[in-house]
């Protein structure tokens, strides 16, 4: 029976105040919704990468591999005539761009059909529903699966067209593959299968194959083939295993995928606060109905549970609802990570949202966790006071000044205790969050101490603007200061951590926008169409280079080939540039005396690293780096590390001559022009288009315009950021509004009595006014220092362990006065329903006791 009443007694409190139960609600489900979706979306990039990998890799245990070039097909053949040789498949593999249907990157698989029965089951080995004479022998036979022809629109017998670095080309559709079920079919999706020659042609690699997949037995005998068959590989040619692919893969966008976390982490720890801040005053509210409870009997942990119960309902529903609504907004967030991932990182395909069971379940106890954590104390301090204690209103409040200090000398530890674990001397990122979250707690332990200080004094100040109205504001912020503090210390942290991320955000693009300047020096730069947008890999066609330099009107030029090579195991950018007679070096030394650097890297062993490499590898001046050449593997000095700002995987930079000492590949991936002087830029500009014709296309971009175009691949990748901080502004409005609303509802009995004694609605009015725009004034006060903290953590502790740049922290006005108003409107907003619900009360109504 009491059990029942106790349960009647919260059900009834909860639905008496729907408004604040609604945002206490919306806010679990929003802190909830944004680690869930965030989760998703990055599993469900990586997942898709993964099962393409898989499938491409299919069966196979080790693969022959070779420089940039690839490996000579010649290697296959001898290793088909070696005695015992193992089970191989030839590969030739490569990306695409559909010019038809929705343009999407496709891979494309030159395989044959003979060798791949061991490997991959869903190529067809003969008869059934595929030609395989047609198919071996037809120029540009292709086979596609269903879901992807259905996204090209074509059908079986139809053209497909598509873009091989600029240069149109056409396949054949031969017939359209139905897999299996629907695990095989996502697998493949985006899959374009074609023989051997036909894939050579497609990407000019004539003689060449991608690599050549093997099939070893476990253990002890996987290990003596292999010693068997090294002696036999040609230089440049080596074994390596198909998962340190995605590996490496994994490796390049787990910064990207960390932050993302992180960030919605931080919505969460804002949405915590909220829910503590909502627990909270739900016991402050009660306190006499509780001490009531305790002096009719009701043991301490009935009342614990009673107050853990109510936690638990809130955050049960708010959860599922949040879990729900992250599903939703995973489904847009997952477009965003994967055109990210494409401009930054490889093209992959993500048309679908994984849902994960481990996400799925870890938003729950996330969600129902912080929940539960958050409302502890507050049911702790429920339970514990003595009913006479709790029934004495002033009691609260004589604690809370007491504690005020002390919990400031706390503040301070947890904030040395923050800055020592952003100090340590380590490239972890766990710390780095740890020390960041420190910070967040020390600042939000100060508060209470703050608050009572700056209240008092704005006492005077509002007097003499306000009179007694001003007076009574600033003294009612500190006579409620148990609830006041809480209101404070969320709103601060939800304000603060937007301010932090809208400065990192804006120091990122001033420094990206200034490294543009110095390095974009020439006047036009011409470039092939690159799947992958900061990349740029994409080679000109054999002698279009070079009448692009010849181009009249042009004084000098540059260019430069960008590649994928191994560098310590890894696939790594390699850029060789050549300068030709160009006057400057646009690069910037963070390790290196320039005169020194220029002078030493005319040496065939030397090559320049970019500041990530640096970073990540632990490399700088005078170690070595080996990279997988053509001519099997070479170690190479750093003689300099130079600034930049468009890899966070890190890039090798080497004279043209150097490659091409070393490798195999004569190719141009973009062209620099310095326009004679005199020479009208946009003219030239056509010049060079109209020379080029429609043998190629090619992206010809001015420097203006090829600076705006990077900003607006830079604005493209941070696009998820700022949607990540709008949804974390949501839930700090939504917490700011719950608890300056939850503040003022709770002194309803106050207002009651100050109506009582002549206190005219319009005065009412004011003085909640003039209350909630004081604590909305102090909370932004609080949170821009807290929040130029927080960026100066990310910009110079997370981002340079995340991503090795050293970024320039700018303190953007406009973002300090943005959260300003955050905290003004909220704080206005909240004090709009209480004012309105009090000025209309019966004041004899309000002051009966129940």
């Amino acid at each position: 029976m009491k059990q029942r009443l106790l349960f009647r007694a919260s059900l009834r409190h909860l639905g008496g105040h729907p408004w604040l139960t609604a945002l206490s609600l919306l806010g679990i489900a929003l802190g909830v919704a944004v680690v869930v979706s965030i989760d998703l979306a990055n599993a469900s990039a990586l997942r898709a990468f993964e099962r393409s990998t898989d499938t491409v890799t299919g069966r196979a245990t080790h693969q022959l591999v070779g420089g940039p070039s690839g490996v000579p097909e010649t290697v296959y053949r001898d290793l088909r005539l070696l005695p015992g040789a193992p089970v191989s498949a030839p590969m030739v593999e490569g990306s695409v761009r559909a010019r038809s249907g929705d343009q999407r990157p496709l891979t494309v698989l030159g395989v044959d059909p003979f060798a791949e029965g061991p490997f991959r089951s869903y190529v067809p080995q003969g008869g059934g529903q595929v030609d395989m004479g047609t198919f071996l022998t037809e120029p540009g036979a292709a086979l596609l699966t269903e879901r992807t022809a259905r996204a090209l629109e074509v059908k079986a017998g139809d053209a497909l067209r598509v873009a091989v670095e600029g240069v149109e080309k056409r396949l054949r559709v031969l017939a359209v593959l139905t897999p299996g079920d629907e695990g095989s079919a996502r697998a493949m999706e985006g899959l374009v299968v074609t023989d051997i020659a036909t894939a050579q042609e497609l990407f000019d690699q004539e003689g060449r194959l991608s690599r050549i997949d093997l099939r070893l037995p476990e253990g002890a005998q996987a290990e003596a083939s292999l010693e068997r068959l090294r002696p036999l590989l040609p230089e440049g040619v080596e074994v390596v295993r198909p998962r340190a692919r995605g590996n490496a893969v994994a490796q390049m966008t787990r910064a990207f995928r960390t932050n993302l976390t992180a960030l919605s982490l931080l919505a969460l720890v804002v949405g915590t606060f909220l829910i503590y801040n909502t627990m909270t005053f739900s016991v402050v509210q009660r306190r006499e109905q509780l001490g009531r409870l305790r002096a009719l009997g009701v043991t301490r942990n009935e009342l614990f549970a009673l107050v853990l119960g109510e936690a638990g309902v809130l955050g049960a529903v708010g959860t599922v609802a949040g879990v729900l609504l992250g599903i939703l907004l995973g489904r847009g967030l997952v477009e965003l990570v994967t055109r990210t991932i494409n401009d930054l990182y490889l093209s992959v395909s993500v048309r679908g949202l994984a849902l994960e069971p481990f996400t799925l379940g870890k938003g729950l106890v996330l969600g129902l966790g912080a929940t539960l954590a958050a409302a502890l104390r507050p049911a702790w301090e429920a339970a514990r006071s003595a009913p006479a204690l709790t029934l004495r209103r002033s009691t609260l409040e004589d604690v809370a000044h007491g504690r005020a200090p002390r919990l400031a000398l706390t503040g301070v530890a947890v904030l040395a205790a923050g800055v020592g674990l952003l100090a340590l001397p380590t490239r972890e990122l766990l710390p780095a969050y740890a020390g960041l979250f420190s910070v967040l707690l020390g600042a939000s332990l100060l508060v209470p101490w703050l608050t009572a200080l700056l209240a008092q004094g704005a006492a005077g100040p509002l007097g003499g603007a306000f009179g007694l109205l001003g007076r009574m504001a600033a003294r009612g912020v500190t006579a409620s200061l148990s609830r006041t503090a809480v209101a404070l210390a969320a709103l601060m942290v939800a304000v603060a951590t937007t301010v932090g991320v809208g400065l990192m955000v804006t120091s990122f693009r001033g420094t990206v926008a200034d490294w543009l300047g110095s390095s974009l020096v020439a006047d036009i730069y011409v470039s092939p169409p690159s799947l992958v947008a900061r990349r740029g890999g994409a080679a000109f066609q054999p002698g279009l280079a070079e009448r692009v330099r010849t181009t009249p009107g042009v004084a000098s030029s540059s260019t430069m080939r960008t590649a994928q090579v191994r560098v310590d195991g890894v696939p790594t950018d390699v850029r060789a540039v050549d300068f030709g007679e160009t006057p400057t070096r646009p690069y910037r030394f963070k390790e290196g005396d320039a005169a020194r650097v220029w002078k030493e890297l005319e040496a065939a062993d030397t090559v320049l690293v970019s500041e990530p490499f640096a970073s990540h590898r632990g490399v700088g001046l005078g170690s070595r780096v080996e990279l997988a050449t053509d001519g099997g593997p070479a170690s190479f000095r750093v003689v300099g590390v130079y600034f930049d700002y468009g890899s966070d995987a890190g890039t090798v930079m080497m004279p043209r001559s150097t490659w091409l000492h070393h490798f195999r590949d004569e190719t141009v991936s973009g062209v620099a022009l310095y326009a004679a002087p005199e020479q009208d830029v946009d003219a030239l500009v056509a010049r060079v288009r109209e020379r080029v014709g429609t043998e190629q296309m090619l992206d010809i971009r001015s420097n203006r315009t090829l600076r705006e175009t990077s900003l607006e691949v830079f604005d493209r990748t941070f696009t998820i950021t700022h949607v990540l901080r709008l949804l974390a502004i949501g839930v700090a409005f939504v917490g700011v509004l719950s608890a300056l609303m939850a503040l003022q509802l709770e002194r309803a009995r106050e207002f009651a009595v100050l109506r009582a004694t002549g206190l005219t609605p319009r005065q009412l009015w004011a003085l909640v006014s003039l209350q909630t725009g004081l604590l909305g004034a102090l909370a932004g006060l609080f949170s821009l220092p807290l929040g130029v903290a927080l960026a100066y953590v990310l910009v110079h502790v997370i981002n340079q362990r995340s991503f090795g740049w050293t970024l320039q922290l700018v303190v953007a006005p406009p973002v300090l006065f943005q959260a300003l108003g955050l905290a003004l409107l909220a704080a206005a907003l909240a004090g709009l329903y209480p004012s309105w619900k009090m000025s209309r009360a019966n004041p004899a109504r309000a002051l009966r006791e129940e």
